[in-house]
């Protein structure tokens, strides 16, 4: 597909954590014929590390700071004129430092899914250190939802099939 978008070819997916943005990144890159990034995968790379061993041995705030330099790393080669999808973590577009990066540079979407469907999607999954406490997770989610809301467009996930969220977002009037 020969897409291209208004702005900055740069698409940021957002939203909380099992949300799909890693599986639809893939995919809506494959179509657009546009790379794929995913942050935590840059931040792991870049610390030699997982993202669980950071929260775990440096807390959360050293993952947070090198979130927000993996985040800078990737605006600047869409600034250079590389497309890219990039699939943000779970919190970076809650953090005030990445929203601001982000913001201009780009076309944010949120994949807002429902509460329920997440907590199936992440039952059982060790490796998402904000996820292994029901009630915190339930109250991180009510908490990021403005942040969220702050995106570009966003996009209503409601099934388990990723190829509908890639659907709806090619169909939104940037491309």
């Amino acid at each position: 597909m020969n897409a291209k978008l208004i702005r900055t070819p740069g698409l940021y997916l957002v939203g909380f954590m099992g949300s799909g943005k890693t599986t639809v990144g893939r995919l809506l890159a494959g179509d657009l014929g546009w790379m794929f990034a995913d942050l935590d995968d840059d931040i792991e790379a870049a610390a030699g590390e997982t993202i669980t061993s950071i929260f775990e041995n440096q807390g959360e705030a050293d993952f947070r700071r090198r979130e927000h330099e993996a985040l800078r790393a990737r605006v600047r080669s869409v600034q250079g004129g590389r497309p890219l999808v990039l699939a943000l973590g779970g919190g970076a577009f809650a953090q005030e430092n990445n929203y601001a990066v982000l913001n201009g540079n780009g076309i944010s979407v949120w994949l807002d899914c429902e509460l329920p469907l997440l907590r199936r999607r992440v039952a059982g999954e060790l490796h998402r250190p904000l996820a292994r406490d029901p009630e915190k997770f339930a109250a991180l989610y009510h908490a990021r939802q403005p942040a969220y809301a702050r995106a570009d467009y966003r996009i209503a996930v409601t099934s388990d099939d990723p190829a509908e969220a890639v659907r709806l977002i090619l169909a939104l009037p940037v491309f």
